[in-house]
């Protein structure tokens, strides 16, 4: 027999730079990083999308992006901005995927130029997949604009659509070369996606980090009164526990454990369910409160635990109970568990709590207790 064996690793590094008004002509942190990224001898192209829903609450951004760019001989601003729907909408709807493809093969995106994508981690996942899709894989950065995508999504390796009725179903893991938290962005969310980012906050302090979590009970009037500097500080502490448990343990997905995802299995379904009429968010938020109740159900914290995060989670402003949880007899809930079994490559594990600050894997899901835990989640509105 003959046998050759390869082994190799690819490094991967890319910073997460925190500003503010990231195209104000004072500010050059995205121009000092194009013109010190990558081999100088090639000359290098940008081409730009936008999240429609940033666009309008910005009407001068484009105006910003193109004087931005007026003067940098270093790179070229391709000549049109996309502006797409952000949300899942644009996740569900191959044509976004498909026109995103078309403009970087119009516009002569290589692998030295760059994909810029501006909005939320919906619209994010899409545009990074594109880009990991053309030429098998041209440079994309990522500039996040709510709260879910800056302190979760956007500062990770994922990309993906929606395909077949299933959730990334279509995906790749490839990092961005670089992100851009931007805290203007944030002021003009609505009420909801200010809220719903702080859900995935929750979900990592929950299993890996007590006193940010303790920090979160304490600080949570403020987030909720639309305090920015609470929330550019909550923002950035769960950004670098996502970022450090990526780069510490398995980045690529290549077993079957999903800690990140604690509260996401019924997140996921909850969120077709509704048709995506809640977000992402606020799904999780949902999502952590059962599965902190069946962990409690399981014997594994205490009652008075699972009020705390019950608590803190109202005193955001959650709702935590929808009533397609209990539809048909809850085995709609029952095929979104079986669907994140397939999705991890047929070994159920799902993270619940072992103690506040400290997540525990499991393989095998009680769904008669799971059942007992929606009764208990609706009782609590």
């Amino acid at each position: 027999m003959n046998l050759i064996k390869q082994a190799f690793q690819v490094p991967y590094s890319f910073n997460i730079v925190f500003t503010k008004d990231l195209f104000s002509t004072d500010n050059q942190e995205f121009t000092n990083f194009l013109a010190n990224f990558g081999d100088s001898r090639f000359h290098k192209k940008i081409l730009f999308l936008i999240d429609e829903g940033v666009a309008k609450n910005h009407p001068l951004l484009v105006q910003s992006i193109k004087a931005y760019f007026s003067n940098n001989t270093n790179i070229t601003l391709v000549d049109e901005i996309l502006v797409m729907p952000g949300g899942e909408f644009v996740k569900n709807d191959t044509t976004y995927l498909d026109q995103t493809l078309l403009a970087i093969n119009k516009y002569g995106i290589d692998r030295h130029s760059f994909v810029t994508a501006i909005g939320g981690g919906a619209f994010l996942d899409m545009v990074g997949y594109a880009s990991c899709i053309a030429h098998r894989g041209v440079k994309h950065i990522r500039i996040p604009t709510t709260v879910l995508s800056q302190n979760d999504s956007g500062v990770g390796v994922k990309n993906g659509v929606n395909f077949l009725g299933k959730k990334n179903f279509l995906g790749t893991f490839s990092p961005p070369v670089a992100v851009f938290n931007d805290s203007n962005f944030l002021t003009t969310l609505s009420d909801r996606d200010w809220r719903s980012g702080i859900s995935e906050a929750i979900k990592v302090a929950l299993i890996k980090d007590l006193p940010f979590f303790e920090w979160l009970e304490i600080n949570a009037k403020a987030m909720a009164e639309r305090n920015l500097t609470v929330m550019n500080e909550q923002i950035f502490r769960s950004a670098a526990l996502h970022t450090n448990h990526i780069s510490s343990g398995d980045p690529f997905e290549m077993g079957s454990a999903r800690p990140l995802d604690f509260g996401h299995w019924a997140a996921h379904k909850l969120e077709y369910l509704t048709n995506f009429e809640i977000r992402h968010g606020e799904a999780v938020a949902i999502g952590i409160a059962l599965d902190s109740i069946y962990s409690q159900l399981l014997g594994l914290i205490s009652q008075e635990e699972v009020n705390r995060i019950i608590a803190l989670l109202k005193n955001l402003g959650f709702t935590l109970y929808h009533k397609s949880l209990g539809e048909n007899n809850k085995l709609n809930l029952w095929e979104g568990l079986n669907e994140f079994r397939e999705h991890l490559g047929g070994q159920l594990t799902i993270t619940i709590l072992e103690r506040l600050g400290k997540g525990k894997e499991i393989h095998e899901v009680d769904f008669e207790l799971m059942k007992l835990a929606v009764d208990e989640l609706e009782k609590t509105i």
